[in-house]
């Protein structure tokens, strides 16, 4: 019992958290065998079509406080609607290896709340209908919905089901969605980056804001809070950014400045700028960071990937919360699970050598021995 109120106040508070943020103008172990491949399929990282999940929470119920969580814990109505499977999670039909990585967070989940799911794997084309009545049968009060195909097969659900994403990357808060995006949280990235390069002060970013807008207000309170300086310059299209990258390489200082890729497709085009920008980066040994694992293989300094056990822990507490009457209706909320990949090759080119220690810091280091 004392767990599982640990975990109900834990969800409360990162909730609180994330939404303060938000407002403020911000929003498996894992393996990086399954980052790799689930990043070229675009299964994880691939920006998702807008999927609208009708908001099933009530904005007139006040907010519960831990009290008023314990003394709901206690009631044994609530013990038996957790065993009943008050909980469920929709995930993608898929193969190896993405398979893992889903099986990961569902692992995450039973972690948490200290009882099997009732996992629902769903096919591209699942009959919405039938699935709505299956989670009614059993009782289900929230879906964990994992992946693209699995916030898709929600979005018909009833609204006495509460969705929760996870495992998807959403670059918008129009996508109507609460949980949790798989792009990492700034304020994570920039800690890593200052703890690295202590004397950086400014870092640079082009992004285009119908992709990424919602990231760079959490980048500029992120920055803020480290010290840092974030100079944001908005690309429309592939050859604006182009153009941006080179004159802002061209004129950074490599002491005090970074780069860093978010998730965005237009400004951080895979064949054409990735490319660009990498190169021209070495060229001026000026550091460069990212938001995607693949880049650190390619050349880029740092960047985090999901912990995906950890992140199934944290979308099981935020569901708790919401059976235990904790029912605000949340912000979409970027990814604090994480692990961190290194690239000691780049790292060495810029003059930044990481001895024994520092390494062991990282959960991936490339180039791999």
């Amino acid at each position: 019992m004392k767990k599982i109120i640990n975990a109900l106040f834990a969800a409360v508070v990162l909730l609180s958290s994330a939404g303060a943020l938000q407002a403020s103008g911000g929003a498996l172990q894992s393996s990086a065998a399954v980052a790799t491949a689930a990043a070229d399929t675009g299964m994880l990282i691939e920006p998702m079509d807008i999927v609208t999940v009708a908001a099933p929470l009530r904005p007139d119920v006040r907010p519960v406080t831990l009290a008023q969580l314990e003394d709901q814990l206690r009631r044994p109505e609530l013990q038996a609607s957790l065993g009943k499977g008050s909980i469920a999670v929709v995930y993608p039909n898929v193969e190896e290896p993405f398979r893992s990585a889903f099986l990961a967070m569902i692992q995450g989940i039973e972690d948490r709340i200290k009882l099997k799911v009732r996992a629902y794997p769903v096919d591209p084309h699942v009959d919405t209908a039938d699935l709505n009545n299956t989670l009614k049968r059993s009782g289900t009060k929230v879906v964990i919905a994992l992946g693209r195909q699995g916030l898709s097969a929600t979005a018909g659900l009833d609204r006495e089901i509460s969705v929760l994403a996870g495992g998807v990357l959403l670059l918008s808060e129009s996508e109507n969605v609460t949980g949790i995006s798989m792009t990492p949280d700034p304020a994570m990235l920039f800690s890593r980056l200052r703890l690295l390069l202590p004397e950086l002060r400014r870092i640079v970013v082009v992004y285009n804001p119908q992709k990424s807008d919602w990231l760079i207000k959490l980048g500029r309170e992120a920055a803020k809070a480290q010290n840092l300086e974030l100079a944001a310059y908005v690309a429309a299209d592939l050859a604006s950014a182009a153009k941006l990258y080179s004159q802002l390489i061209a004129s950074a200082d490599n002491r005090h400045d970074a780069i860093w890729l978010p998730h965005d497709s237009t400004t951080v085009e895979e064949s054409t700028i990735l490319p660009l920008v990498l190169k021209e980066s070495w060229n001026s040994n000026l550091p460069l960071f990212s938001s995607n694992v693949l880049h650190v293989k390619k050349g880029a300094l740092f960047a985090m990937l999901p912990d995906n056990v950890e992140l199934g822990r944290t979308l099981a507490a935020s569901a708790m919360g919401v059976i235990a009457g904790d029912v605000r209706r949340r912000p979409l909320v970027p990814l604090r699970e994480l692990q961190t990949a290194i690239n000691l090759r780049t790292a060495s080119h810029i003059g930044l050598n990481l001895g024994a220690l520092q390494q062991r810091s990282f959960d991936f280091v490339y180039p791999q021995p």
